[in-house]
């Protein structure tokens, strides 16, 4: 899933880091790691995403998340992208397997159903890979460009 989430965001224009370790400790190893941090040049949007298919209780959630995303609101401008503004807002999104709660640790809350659909139709606008193919560094949505639009006609 994260593979997925940090493609469609770069594919969109963004500049994506994965998996980032934050907050050295002077006893050795890190505060925290963030899943996916992404920043728009052009647009100055900056996300910080979370997905998980986890199976915890809303009440483990919360706290892991909370965990997370305070960690993001601390270390992303100084250590992920220390040549923003502070002042850059941070959007902090969960993507859970179900959203019947639409927010959690501080951020939002969207499916991974949610965010597919997003993804499906923003490929789906593409067309068929022989008029506009996803460039093959993104090969999990090149793969659902085959399979959604076909090589020369739209399947769905």
């Amino acid at each position: 899933m994260e593979k997925l989430v940090r493609q469609f965001y770069a594919w969109r224009g963004y500049i994506v880091r994965g998996n980032v370790r934050v907050g050295a400790l002077t006893h050795g190893g890190w505060a925290g790691e963030l899943d996916i941090v992404a920043h728009h040049p052009h647009s100055g949007h900056l996300i910080h995403l979370e997905p998980s298919i986890d199976a915890h209780t809303w009440e483990e959630r919360e706290r892991r998340f909370r965990r997370k995303f305070e960690a993001g609101r601390r270390y992303v401008h100084a250590e992920v992208f220390p040549w923003l503004d502070p002042a850059t807002p941070l959007e902090q999104v969960a993507i859970l397997v179900s959203a019947t709660r639409r927010e959690l640790g501080g951020g939002r809350v969207i499916a991974i159903d949610e965010f597919m659909e997003t993804v499906r139709e923003a490929v789906i606008r593409r067309g068929p890979m022989c008029r506009s193919a996803i460039p093959e560094e993104y090969d999990l949505l090149r793969t659902l460009q085959l399979a959604l639009c076909g090589y020369r006609r739209v399947l769905v």
